[in-house]
């Protein structure tokens, strides 16, 4: 498997809490920077967390910096994205996305950077 795989996607009412998860073969894993995009209808797809492979570094895009947490599971080879107090804004598609990452560079906020792409998992926010 090299494409990632998320799974987690579903129909939630504003302020609940989904958890994203995404599945990546080892060696992608442990070379690539990690990180979650989503797509709205209508909108370019847009940066949302990212997780850096050499030092665990992570960065966020300011519309879920303290309600969006990104984390990898060593053990699984899997990188999941907890969402708290969630807006009907919040909708989209979500994707997992990989970039093969020079060690010491920055994540990436750019889809076209990223080499590897999963088929994406519906989130919807709504009352």
């Amino acid at each position: 498997q090299v494409r990632p795989v998320e799974s987690g996607g579903g129909l939630v009412h504003p302020g609940d809490s989904l958890t994203l998860a995404c599945a990546i073969s080892r060696h992608i894993f442990i070379t690539h920077a990690l990180a979650w995009f989503r797509q709205a209808p209508g909108k370019e797809r847009e940066f949302v967390a990212g997780i850096h492979f050499n030092n665990g570094r992570t960065l966020y895009a300011s519309s879920g910096e303290g309600r969006f947490t990104i984390s990898k599971d060593n053990a699984q080879n899997t990188m999941s994205l907890q969402m708290n107090s969630l807006k009907p804004e919040d909708t989209a598609v979500y994707f997992c996305a990989a970039d093969a990452l020079p060690s010491s560079a920055p994540i990436s906020t750019t889809p076209r950077q990223y080499q590897y792409w999963g088929q994406g998992t519906q989130v919807t926010v709504s009352s």
